[in-house]
């Protein structure tokens, strides 16, 4: 991506993975709400040209020399960070909030392209039982898993999730997955809920039709939600959060703010609320994430809405433009 808007294709010579490196054949890319952003100039860490392609799985072409674990035709998806390992985050086991955190397709070259090089600790092999497809999927499934792990243990909890995209889909299937009790998700997109109703969420809520409030106390008491996920990055929906959280319960922060939002911090501390940041995930979400979809306990397929070859990149991002919330993940093939 050369400038906002503007995709170009170049020849370069096939990657050579070095001694710890996994050289992959690029299958499948996912296109993100981040992607987008890139593409519209408006996300705020990434600077042009860039090669794009974080949500990626593909098969094992090359390893390394000292490479052990993987061999050539494995399955495989990865992690997209890049990290200092030095600072105070790296050196007390939190990689994924490094101080100089980069992330592959934002900050540094992505896996937008037929081979990618990837640094071999960062590869995780895929179960037969995982297409590649959902290979694809395990990336933001990850971001979900991370976020649950964020709130603790959620057995037995009560749980809204904020927004019915792809992440907040997930949020409530591994709300779900991990013994939550129940899981009421809202969205102002009825093509997107009724995904979610198929998925397994119990309670979808229409807020544009349904009082929020009210849709919370009928299904889950006086008592209301234990733990409320915002999935959206609006100040409309963290301001939903905070105005109807019950007193000392939990908000997790996983949708991504463009802009500064203007929150009741008075209710924040008058109701001694948690109110916690998610970014992204730890290597074992990313195996948790995986075992889930092993198990069958998640759904991603029903997520993926659309399909474009490698070639059709541009016309991928001007269909998600033209089909609005009706484009839930797209998908780009390398077959």
């Amino acid at each position: 991506m050369e400038a906002p808007g503007i995709i170009r294709f170049r020849d370069v010579e096939k990657p050579k993975p070095g001694a710890a490196e996994v050289l992959v054949g690029v299958r499948r890319i996912g296109i993100c709400g981040s992607d987008i952003h890139v593409f519209h100039g408006k996300h705020p860490y990434t600077s042009y040209p860039v090669v794009q392609g974080h949500e990626v799985s593909g098969l094992v072409a090359e390893v390394g020399s000292g490479v052990s674990g993987v061999a050539v035709g494995d399955k495989v998806t990865f992690q997209p960070q890049v990290t200092c390992g030095r600072c105070y985050p790296c050196r007390h086991g939190m990689p994924h909030i490094c101080n100089s955190l980069k992330v592959m397709g934002f900050q540094t070259g992505g896996a937008a392209q037929e081979y990618f090089v990837v640094p071999s600790a960062l590869i995780l092999k895929l179960p037969q039982s995982i297409s590649l497809d959902s290979g694809a999927m395990v990336e933001p499934t990850a971001v979900a898993v991370h976020a649950l792990q964020r709130a603790g243990d959620v057995r037995g909890k009560k749980v809204v999730v904020f927004g019915a995209g792809t992440i907040g889909n997930l949020v409530a299937q591994v709300a779900r997955a991990l013994g939550a009790h129940s899981v009421m998700i809202a969205d102002l997109s009825e093509f997107r809920l009724r995904i979610a109703g198929e998925c397994g969420i119990e309670h979808p809520i229409n807020v544009r039709t349904d009082s929020i409030a009210s849709r919370i106390e009928e299904h889950f008491g006086e008592d209301r939600a234990d733990l409320i996920l915002e999935c959206i990055g609006a100040e409309q929906t963290i301001g939903q959060a905070i105005d109807n959280a019950r007193k000392g319960s939990t908000i997790v922060v996983v949708g991504v703010f463009a802009s500064k939002p203007a929150v009741d911090l008075g209710l924040v501390q008058d109701r001694e609320l948690n109110v916690i940041g998610s970014l992204m995930y730890w290597r074992e979400d990313y195996e948790q994430a995986v075992e889930l979809m092993s198990r069958g306990t998640i759904d991603v397929d029903k997520l993926i809405t659309d399909t474009y070859a490698f070639g059709d990149y541009l016309k991928a991002y001007r269909y998600i433009e033209k089909a609005g919330d009706r484009a839930m993940k797209v998908m780009i093939t390398l077959d």
